[in-house]
């Protein structure tokens, strides 16, 4: 059974592993590939240098899956975080997705933020579909917004308030 802990350093090459099968699907994610590991551990010291929410699922010492809000730059804009949430594919379809989503989100909450913001890919029914499910709201369409393999690719702007925030069903 996968565990759900705060992200730590130990973590990061299983994690920078994930990232990688994961980007390399070119379904879920911005990237095709995970960054070159030190810029990718970079991104995860940051996190935790800023108190972000980062969490890992964990199976036989192996990150399967993560959740992360960054912070979103410029003092006007410190309420806010931006969500990063992916799994393995061998750990999909278990459940994980929502209790990575729960707990990373609560810790948004408890951290004083007030809005979390993502974007998803038009196509990626299930995740819209999660997202919703925990009150997240459409803000917008950015047409062709990603390119993978020559073809463009539709995003959804969606974000979830804390005054707005319900637990799924």
């Amino acid at each position: 059974m996968p565990t759900i802990l705060p992200a730590e350093a130990h973590h990061y090459p299983s994690l920078h592993q994930t990232l990688d099968t994961v980007a390399r699907e070119k379904k879920y994610l911005a990237l095709t590939e995970a960054p070159p590991y030190d810029s990718t551990t970079d991104f995860y010291r940051h996190l935790r240098a800023t108190h972000s929410p980062h969490f890992v699922a964990v199976e036989n010492n192996q990150v399967i899956g993560w959740c992360d809000i960054a912070p979103t730059f410029g003092q006007t804009r410190a309420h806010a975080g931006t969500l990063g949430i992916a799994l393995h594919p061998n750990a999909r379809g278990q459940g994980l997705g929502p209790q990575l989503l729960r707990t990373t989100i609560e810790a948004a909450w408890l951290k004083g933020l007030t809005r979390i913001e993502l974007t998803v890919r038009d196509d990626n029914l299930p995740a819209k579909a999660l997202y919703e499910r925990f009150g997240f709201q459409h803000e917008g369409l950015q047409r062709q917004a990603m390119r993978v393999d020559g073809i463009y690719h539709d995003v959804h702007a969606m974000a979830l308030l804390a005054t707005e925030a319900t637990a799924p069903h």
